[in-house]
Parts: C-alpha cells; structure tokens; sequence
C-alpha cells in the first residue's frame, strides 16, 4: 500500500526532480511533486512525495525530518487529507 508524504519548508529553488532525488534513496517513489502557485509558477514551500510501501515512507520520515536540504531544515510526516471548509 503506497503512502504520502508531507514535505515541508521547502527553499523556492527546489524543483520536483530535486525533490525526488533527496528521497529516492529510502525506496521506490510512485510520484514526487513541488506544489507551485498558479498565476506565477513560484514554488509555495512545499511538496508531496508518494512511497510504494509505508516501511519506505517511515524510513524517509525518521532520515528526513529536521535535516537539511538546500539550507532549509525540512519538515516531513504523514500526508493529510485535505480539509474541507
């Protein structure tokens, strides 16, 4: 079963294939995305990247969270489903 992740605190200059590539190491990566704002294209500082397996995602989450990436420390955990309001 696959599982989302959270990937917070992005710099505006990571991309979604910088993304990728900081936690393909921990397994394999169904998609990995770079939330963009739609009138300007900018980053909005944050991402989402989806394991197929949740032993991959927790291993990113316990190697990931509060490290640095791109002189940012990262926030990483569990992706939510979006609120309604």
């Amino acid at each position: 079963m696959s599982s989302k992740l959270y990937i917070g605190n992005l710099s505006w200059g990571i991309s979604t294939e910088d993304l990728r590539a900081a936690f393909e190491q921990y397994g394999e990566i169904e998609d990995a995305i770079v939330m963009t704002d739609r009138e300007t294209g900018r980053s909005r500082g944050f991402g989402f990247v989806t394991f197929t397996n949740a032993e991959d995602a927790a291993a990113a989450i316990e190697a990931m969270h509060e490290t640095e990436l791109d002189g940012r420390p990262l926030t990483v955990n569990e992706a939510r489903p979006k609120r309604e309001f």
